[in-house]
């Protein structure tokens, strides 16, 4: 199986990384070099920080990923690279590293769509088939709902009209004053958290014939509870400890509220029992426990990738082999596009 190996590179945002991977979905070697130090001080991503990391990165994480599959350039039969959607620097970097060795080893290049692959991570884990399916993808830059005929297939339902629900995660966390990366660091004090204190606002949840998102007017409620109106620092407010742990376990909830519900939502709007989740925000504990909860009620099959295919990663680049499978190979001219949030339509 070694000669029929894949390697996927993946640069969409801060994380530089890539896999090996068979085609029957072996794991041969992965490995993700993380930029959360490079961007702590700014709290969040800078663009220009994470493209020249990724230009630093990409050929040891490549020459230790190989190392750890234990295997030569001469096994790889197929170059994947995520191309859409992303940061335009930092995906550039990584589709230029791809078409070199496709040129280079004459070995056939292949795109892949960061958001259909964070799905597929479902299909990695599960090792069957999962299509068809609602997929919702909840990241730091996406939050969108889709009917996902097929890996290649999906058509989007519905998704945030502001903020993705991961970045009002690190833009509350950082209001009350918790560390990089923002999302971890808000559930871990929500677990010391009283979610009845405050009552945030549910956005669109009541509308029934609507699956959008929205978490703006959620995070302007935190910042109300937390500071009041007008002009402030917070990185100089003197804030209770539970008074943090309680804004921080009632805005958790307020959004996994919307979540679920919304999911449950296009469950029964399209008719589909089974709901893959993926995305660096599924990783929340609160979220799993929650949608585990409502599909058992529902009846409908919950698969959510585990926590270390949630975050950006190449494994579920492995979704380039059902292109490959269907011929579908990129020319050496193709191009990046950064701004493909909300597909009309098919993905394919």
């Amino acid at each position: 199986m070694a000669d029929r190996c894949l390697l996927a590179l993946e640069t969409t945002c801060d994380e530089t990384a890539a896999a090996v991977v068979t085609e029957d979905l072996q794991v041969l070697g992965s490995v993700v070099a993380s930029q959360d130090a490079l961007h702590e001080r700014f709290s969040g991503v800078v663009p220009e920080i994470a493209a020249r990391a990724h230009l630093e990165r990409l050929l040891p994480v490549l020459d230790e990923t190989l190392r750890r599959a234990g295997v030569g350039w001469d096994q790889i039969a197929v170059i994947a690279v995520a191309t859409q959607p992303g940061l335009a620097g930092s995906l550039l970097v990584g589709l230029m590293a791809a078409k070199t060795l496709s040129f280079l080893l004459g070995k056939p290049l292949v795109a892949v769509n960061h958001l259909q692959a964070h799905i597929y991570a479902c299909r990695i884990a599960a090792g069957r088939d999962v299509f068809p399916c609602i997929g919702l993808v909840v990241s730091g830059g996406h939050t969108s709902l889709y009917r996902c005929e097929n890996p290649l297939d999906f058509h989007w339902l519905g998704g945030t009209i502001d903020d993705a629900a991961g970045e009002a995660f690190d833009k509350v966390a950082t209001m009350l004053g918790l560390p990089y990366p923002g999302g971890p660091a808000l559930a871990r004090a929500a677990e010391g958290g009283r979610p009845g204190r405050f009552r945030f606002p549910r956005p669109l949840l009541a509308e029934e014939e609507r699956l959008d998102f929205s978490f703006s007017g959620l995070k302007t409620a935190v910042r109300y509870a937390v500071a009041g109106p007008g002009r402030v620092d917070f990185a100089s407010l003197q804030l209770d400890p539970q008074l943090v742990a309680d804004v921080a376990a009632e805005f958790q909830e307020a959004v996994v509220d919307c979540l679920v519900g919304k999911s449950m939502l296009a469950l029964r709007i399209t008719g589909l029992r089974r709901l893959c989740v993926g995305g660096g925000v599924a990783a929340n504990q609160r979220l799993r426990t929650r949608l585990g909860q409502a599909c058992a009620e529902s009846h409908c099959e919950l698969l959510i990738a585990p926590p270390q295919l949630c975050t950006d990663n190449a494994v579920m680049g492995a979704i380039a082999w059902e292109r490959y499978r269907a011929g579908l190979f990129e020319p050496l001219d193709v191009d990046i596009q950064p701004g493909l949030m909300r597909p009309a339509g098919s993905t394919r």
